[in-house]
């Protein structure tokens, strides 16, 4: 493993910032070096030597026009001829005020300054200002030396040469200087150019083998386990980040492991139960076929003979006798009730039938007919407000409303009874009310009544098998719904249950409500 492979992916960044940092500041400083000497190079030419020599020619011409002047006014004594002398001389004193401050840096250009200065200063008092003095004493033209003169401003000529000669050369060693400056600030530009790219490049390959291809790595390792093969192990050599990454994957996936191999443990275990369940339902379909058809002819023949005896013989034996016949009897006929009635309940959601979109109102009034005798002989009023339609099975929904209205007739007190069914919207479902104004049921047993054969009044008060609350919890959780004992009522009995409302695509039409 490298060096930089041990590397975090974050000191691994900051090293490359810092490398790019690093470059960047060395190619400012060595860029503002070049570009300061370029400048100076292009100042000493442009700023200092060019005026220079400027102002030279300037000294060289007021020199040449203060020559000028004393000559001609030698010969002609007029004042006119006498200006360009005193210009000259103003002009020599501008030129030198400008030049000495442009030759700070030239030394031999300063020294040959100095000596024309001199020389014109010389012929100045020596021939050019006893000339002129000689000329107003004469009142006239004066005879000059003019070989004495011509030699003094020989000397000036020469000096006014050397000093452009020193400017000349200045000016080429300035210029060549300028040149090699500019020469080497393309150089450091170019080689800027290159070491950028060169660390770019550099930066880039470090970057793609110590972050990028790991990365693609654990992406490829993870992708792998993410497939289904959560045996593989991710292996994963980087940054630090990018193993504890491929650690958290193993951990995850040994995790995974032992949650599939709980899960195979557990479906195997399921595999069984339901095994054992299809058994059991073939053993309880076995013993509701032999409960409806072996068990129901010997009971016959039980309830039949039985009841010939007491035909045939009842008031010939004894008041005991006549009571025995009775209790086989009614016996035979309450374990054909018992067994009628487990077979239905065995029914319940295990024959199911294909749900239709039923009104409610139809349920109840077929209800209603099936306890016509039973409502007649009692006087009972049987009452519905609009019920709505639902979808369940219209034999088993049937079987919920004659129970409850049923068992509300069959429990009520001294008044006749009255039953109300009433409905109400709860979100996704419809709540029923039925309500009576029976003898009532103890808050105590609002969870035991819905046990299958529980009872709370003796047989000889109230017939029954009790197993009709038990099949309406059955029948109303098979339909997704509940069922329960209201215990808030003050008088009477009220039972309430839910059934899922339909979903607006299960709405019926007008038609299918009148049907």
């Amino acid at each position: 493993m490298t060096s930089t492979a041990r590397w975090s992916l974050r000191r691994t960044i900051n090293v490359s910032v810092a490398a790019v940092a690093l470059f960047s500041i060395a190619a400012i400083l060595v860029g503002g070096w070049s570009l300061t000497r370029l400048a100076e190079a292009r100042e000493l030419v442009v700023d200092r030597i060019d005026p220079a020599q400027l102002h030279a020619t300037r000294l060289e011409a007021a020199l040449v026009n203060q020559e000028t002047g004393v000559r001609g006014f030698a010969l002609g004594a007029r004042e006119d001829l006498l200006r360009s002398f005193v210009g000259g001389v103003e002009e020599q004193s501008d030129a030198a005020r400008q030049l000495e401050p442009l030759l700070t840096d030239l030394p031999d250009a300063q020294i040959s300054l100095s000596q024309v200065l001199a020389r014109a200063e010389s012929w100045r008092t020596v021939y050019a200002d006893p000339t002129i003095a000689a000329v107003d004493a004469a009142d006239g033209p004066a005879s000059p030396e003019p070989v004495q003169g011509q030699e003094l401003f020989d000397g000036v000529r020469a000096a006014i040469d050397r000093l452009q000669h020193d400017l000349g050369e200045a000016k080429v060693s300035a210029t060549a200087t300028l040149n090699r400056t500019s020469t080497t600030l393309n150089v450091v530009c170019v080689a800027i150019a290159v070491g950028f790219v060169l660390v770019v490049i550099t930066l880039a390959i470090t970057l793609r083998r110590a972050a990028l291809r790991p990365v693609s790595q654990l992406a490829e390792e993870v992708r792998w386990v993410a497939s289904g093969d959560f045996s593989h192990v991710v292996a994963v050599r980087g940054p630090q980040e990018v193993s504890e990454l491929g650690d958290d994957v193993n951990r995850m996936r040994e995790q995974i492991l032992d949650e599939l191999a709980a899960l195979r443990t557990a479906h195997a275990e399921l595999d069984t139960r339901t095994q054992d369940l299809v058994r059991s339902n073939q053993e309880l379909e076995q013993f509701a076929y032999v409960a409806s058809h072996d068990l129901q002819e010997p009971l016959r023949k039980v309830a039949s003979f039985c009841q010939l005896l007491q035909r045939r013989y009842g008031g010939q034996l004894d008041e005991r006798a006549d009571q025995y016949i009775a209790f086989a009897v009614d016996g035979a006929k309450r374990m054909q009730e018992l067994i009628n009635d487990l077979l239905a309940f065995s029914r319940v959601g295990r024959i199911s039938r294909e749900l239709v979109t039923v009104s409610c109102d139809t349920i109840f009034e077929q209800a209603k007919a099936n306890l016509a005798t039973v409502i007649e002989q009692s006087g009972a009023s049987v009452t519905a407000e609009p019920l709505p339609s639902v979808r369940a099975e219209v034999p088993l929904l049937t079987a919920v409303f004659q129970n409850l209205i049923g068992n509300a007739i069959k429990f009520h007190g001294d008044a006749p009874p009255v039953v109300a069914v009433t409905v109400r919207r709860d979100g996704d479902f419809w709540e029923f009310s039925v309500t009576d104004n029976g003898i009532g049921i103890a808050p105590e047993y609002a969870d035991r009544i819905f046990v299958i054969f529980q009872r709370l009044h003796n047989k000889a008060d109230y017939p029954g098998t009790g197993i009709g609350l038990a099949m309406c919890r059955k029948i109303i959780e098979h339909h997704g719904g509940t069922i329960w004992l209201d215990t808030g009522v003050e008088s009477g009995s009220r039972f309430r249950f839910t059934l899922p409302a339909l979903r607006e695509s299960e709405t019926p039409t007008e038609e299918e409500d009148s049907e």
